[in-house]
């Protein structure tokens, strides 16, 4: 239940509960009423055990964590999410490092998307501080801690909706700071703000609605729109912008992910948003209150009245438990390649023959999962991505293995892969160690085609009957086969329907180094185990493989391990085989400029 501002709704003993949970057009709260299926009667046993309302000394810490109890539904809607007491503390550390030990005496405060008002708890100075926020529930549960003592002012605590209202809507006392030059330098706007975005992950795999409306029925949207383009579409972006070009000159202290530094989306926003960047820390996004995401979030100072674009900074950092960990340089390159804009240099090469397909989203980390090897572009919903031929194999496989090598934790999430230097092409060792990692780790599947990534022959793991391609393992031997069709005499390599005839280039045979020779061996044991089951499948990809030995939970999922003891043996030795070519590639990653 969303606890409301009035003691009697807050504490009531009724057996209907107002709920703050209905969300309108504008992202604004309806009060709804919350309808019992069982009359009441659990909700009246619960309260006959406890005294209600609670003792008076217990109300404030119950209203500051209404931000914990909002419905999940309805904090994503808005994208407010409760600071953790930790991180206030340390930010205000932070700002006292800043500005100076006695910042609250010489500086006014604004929280402007202060939702109850959490972010300014420790702060001494109540006739500096103001808070504003877009609920009028919100400004009521303040209200309320004010009266249990909070400090802070009933006047300089007021609704506002800082993305659609005038500034000649704020209370005149702030008016007067903001218009005021000299007062405006030593304003501080001091915020969380919302990480509402007009889609999300839901949004993209097809499990979601779409928030846009969100984003672009703000004011602030339409203002700034042509400015700062697709930054824009998210809350927290429109928030900067407003304040950088509407209150000039003053303190920007604000919790933000790290898109606002690093992101492409926000290339066009930091041209416009030409700030000073002072004291700042990271932080995993999961320590907020229902962030599920393993991202960082960043506290950042901001000096407006000095111009500068960001480059780069020295981020310190700050694991779950607030301990120090370490620092992290924080860059951009605004000019850079990504190293999508290098695979699609890899398209369209002549004689090409499709073996697969390579599905590829965005440039960064937090991506990597929607980066895998299917068979065919139409098994996706949302097709993006580079079909895998003959001619453009090895640097498909560098990509996948590249972006794959190195584990996406809380701390890289947001690292962007670019365009490489010419490094690698004369890294054979390199490419064949990626080509092998590659291999073992596709989602390639029989069912939808003819499987080309088998990399033994028959004889090798025992097979039962002849595989349909031998592309894979001929490739490792140095031949590059490829289908050409004729029609009427004349070579055609577009025409689906038609005579096929193979034709093939060698090469020398791949090298492959230790760590690469044990991944293959590892895989040649599970393919030999496979084929000696009954009713083996000749041309069964490591997918159909795994699938055989452990099978789909009711979800449809595979499972993680399976009841044959000696396959488990077999795939953990895979596994652990692939781990060690991982650390074998990554530096190379870094060398060649891909991170």
């Amino acid at each position: 239940m969303t606890l409301l501002s009035k003691k009697n709704y807050l504490f009531c003993s009724a057996t209907i509960d107002i709920l703050d949970r209905k969300i309108n057009d504008a992202g604004l709260t309806e009060q709804q009423i919350a309808e019992f299926t069982d009359g009441g009667i659990a909700h009246t046993q619960f309260w006959n055990r406890y005294a209600r309302p609670p003792k008076q000394k217990y109300w404030d810490i119950i209203l500051n964590r209404r931000d914990k109890i909002v419905p999940q539904d309805v904090r994503e809607r808005k994208g407010s999410y409760f600071t953790p007491p930790q991180w206030v503390e340390l930010s205000q550390e932070y700002l006292a490092a800043e500005l100076g030990e006695d910042w609250q005496e010489e500086y006014y405060i604004w929280d402007c998307a202060a939702g109850t008002g959490n972010l300014l708890a420790g702060l001494t100075n109540k006739y500096h501080i103001w808070a504003s926020t877009l609920d009028q529930a919100d400004v009521d549960v303040m209200h309320e801690r004010i009266a249990n003592g909070a400090n802070l002012l009933d006047s300089h605590v007021f609704q506002f909706d800082f993305l659609n209202d005038d500034f000649s809507k704020l209370p005149q006392p702030l008016q007067d700071i903001i218009n005021n030059e000299e007062k405006r330098k030593k304003l501080v706007i001091y915020i969380n703000p919302p990480y509402a975005e007009a889609a999300n992950k839901k949004t993209v795999t097809g499990h979601g609605e779409n928030k846009t409306n969100v984003a672009v029925q703000n004011l602030m949207y339409k203002k700034y729109l042509p400015s700062i383009g697709i930054a824009g579409r998210e809350l927290f972006a429109q928030f900067f912008i407003r304040i950088y070009h509407e209150i000039p000159s003053s303190v920007l202290a604000e919790f933000s992910k790290l898109k606002i530094l690093q992101a492409p989306n926000f290339r066009d926003f930091r041209k416009i948003f030409r700030a000073k960047l002072g004291r700042n820390f990271i932080v995993p996004a999961s320590t907020f209150d229902n962030v599920k995401g393993k991202f960082p979030i960043g506290f950042f100072i901001w000096h407006l009245n000095q111009q500068d674009s960001f480059k780069e900074t020295t981020s310190n950092v700050y694991n779950e438990n607030a301990d120090f960990i370490g620092k992290k340089l924080i860059c951009v390159k605004n000019n850079a390649k990504s190293i999508n804009d290098w695979i699609i240099s890899t398209r369209n090469r002549q004689n090409e023959m499709k073996i697969g397909y390579m599905s590829a989203k965005g440039n960064d980390f937090q991506n990597n999962n929607y980066n895998f090897i299917i068979n065919n572009k139409s098994q996706l919903p949302h097709p993006r991505g580079t079909w895998i031929t003959n001619q453009n194999l090895k640097e498909i496989a560098i990509y996948f293995a590249v972006r794959h090598c190195i584990e996406a934790t809380w701390l890289n999430d947001r690292e962007q892969f670019l365009y490489p230097n010419d490094g690698w092409k004369q890294d054979s060792e390199f490419q064949t160690d990626c080509l092998i990692y590659t291999l073992f780790n596709n989602n390639i599947q029989s069912e939808y085609g003819t499987n080309y990534w088998i990399p033994f022959t028959e004889q090798e793991v025992d097979a039962k009957e002849e595989f349909k391609s031998h592309f894979m393992k001929n490739y490792l031997k140095g031949i590059n086969s490829q289908t050409q069709k004729y029609t009427q005499g004349v070579l055609d390599f577009n025409v689906n329907k038609q005579c096929l005839k193979e034709r093939t280039s060698t090469s020398s045979p791949l090298f492959l180094s230790s760590e690469a020779q044990q991944v293959m061996d590892a895989g040649r044991k599970i393919w030999k185990y496979y084929h000696s089951q009954p009713k083996a499948n000749p041309n069964a990809s490591l997918y159909d493989i795994r699938l055989h030995f452990q099978g789909r939970n009711t979800k449809g999922i595979m499972n993680n391990s399976s009841p044959d003891t000696h396959y488990m043996k077999l795939i953990t030795s895979l596994r652990e085989q692939l781990k060690v070519l991982a650390g074998k590639i990554e530096p190379k990653v870094y060398e060649y400029g891909f991170l």
